[in-house]
């Protein structure tokens, strides 16, 4: 099932494929104005597809700058240019924002790295069981608080017990 469904992605991505690389035919034919937006419409494709596939990307912008057989070059609109202006400003964007996440991730990386090898910090072994002996410490602090609850109930029992045996040892007075 799978398989199959790689084996269409693959069949429509072709078909597309082949509606762009006709209309930029046509468009070298006919000299028509020879944009990403213009070949992705007449294709019937989405202009992402263009982006997506670098090898057209670069036969549109390589057709879009060679001259035309009367000697004419090809109309470059200025839509296109901001277009993709546009388009590489956001890359550019994007790839800044990604270059100063990995700068800060190695940075920390470093950072960690160099704080356990200059010896300042505790290793990672001795951190683990501080955290350890802390817990332990007050888990015993909460047995001990219990032992006492137990220490008074059994000392108020026994204080019960005693002047139960008194009071049942004792001389009544109906007796004397």
């Amino acid at each position: 099932m799978t398989s199959s469904m790689i084996e269409g992605k693959q069949a429509d991505s072709a078909r597309r494929r082949d509606r762009v690389i006709q209309a930029l035919d046509a468009a070298l034919r006919t000299g028509g104005d020879i944009t990403v937006s213009g070949l992705a419409r007449t294709a019937r494709v989405d202009r992402s597809f263009l982006y997506r596939h670098r090898d057209l990307l670069e036969r549109v912008h390589a057709a879009a700058s060679t001259p035309l057989q009367d000697g004419r070059l090809a109309a470059v609109s200025q839509a296109f240019l901001q277009a993709d202006l546009a388009n590489a400003l956001e890359r550019n964007t994007r790839l800044a924002s990604r270059v100063r996440q990995l700068e800060k991730r190695l940075s920390k990386q470093f950072g960690e790295q160099a704080w356990s090898e200059s010896g300042l910090g505790a290793p990672p072994d001795i951190d683990q069981l501080q955290r350890r002996i802390v817990l332990l410490e007050q888990e015993l602090a909460q047995k001990r608080g219990e032992l006492e609850e137990r220490t008074e109930e059994l000392e108020a029992a026994r204080a019960a017990n005693r002047e139960l045996t008194r009071a049942i040892n004792s001389p009544s007075p109906a007796q004397s």
